[in-house]
């Protein structure tokens, strides 16, 4: 099954995202681009809004439109990233040979030494309460559908790393703690925002259909171009995830 045809049946749920697309951190060679500008921003936030479906909120429905971004960090603007990871209760995909799979489990923790490339690494500044999510209709969709079964959802907000050092935030410190899931999400900076699922999910009960014997490793190593209010679907046989990435709002009441 195509990641097309797997977006269409997300849309017979309401839920409205974008088709899986060429990474442009995999096409464009080792050249960094310059650094995004203002105005970058809210032409993608401009962009993205007229293609909202009825389900979707605007951003004008869910946050100012120019939100003061966190300051604390000197590696530039702060992100809300909100994601919904969800397994499969049958297969969305064809048997294959799962065994050749190679296993995320290598991936560059931000702030670790061994983070390649020059310039900033992101820096998670705090993981949100549920209170703030927006998701959450969608995770309730998915869970009512009857094909899909949700197994995560978490929202923080973080810095970006420059473009070329592809340092992400392990799945622990965003308060993800689902047994067989490991990996980390990775957010890059340079004309575009990019944002990257490099997962590990070990399932003692794959989906049926899939010729995957109990215990067998899926991976998940998918970068794509993201645009401010826009949802995205990082596409895979045996599991999903739904990503939705805006300015910070800044400063949360006390509480919140």
């Amino acid at each position: 099954m195509t990641p097309r045809s797997l977006a269409r049946r997300l849309a017979i749920l309401g839920i409205a995202l974008v088709a899986t697309v060429p990474a442009f951190a995999q096409s464009s060679g080792n050249q960094v681009p310059p650094p995004m500008r203002p105005s970058s921003q809210a032409a993608a936030a401009q962009t993205a809004a007229p293609h909202a479906s009825p389900a979707q909120a605007t951003p004008s429905q869910t946050a100012p439109s120019q939100p003061a971004p966190i300051q604390g960090t000197p590696s530039g603007p702060a992100y809300d990233i909100e994601i919904v990871i969800f397994r499969a209760r049958a297969a969305l995909g064809q048997p294959e040979n799962w065994a050749a799979e190679t296993t995320a489990s290598s991936a560059t923790v931000a702030g670790g030494e061994s983070s390649s490339g020059s310039g900033a690494v992101g820096r998670l500044l705090t993981v949100l309460p549920a209170s703030d999510y927006r998701l959450a209709a969608i995770e309730s969709r998915l869970r009512t559908s009857g094909t899909y079964q949700p197994i995560a959802h978490a929202a923080w907000v973080q810095t970006a790393s420059a473009w070329g050092a592809p340092a992400g935030l392990p799945l622990e410190s965003l308060g993800i703690n689902v047994p067989g899931l490991t990996g980390i999400v990775s957010l890059q900076r340079g004309e575009f925002l990019h944002l990257g699922m490099t997962l590990d999910y070990t399932m003692q009960d794959p989906p049926a259909g899939l010729n995957a014997p109990p215990g067998t490793t899926f991976v998940m190593n998918e970068t794509r171009r993201v645009r401010f209010f826009q949802r995205n679907y990082y596409d895979h046989p045996a599991f999903g995830v739904i990503a939705l990435i805006t300015p910070a709002r800044g400063p949360r009441p006390p509480g919140r």
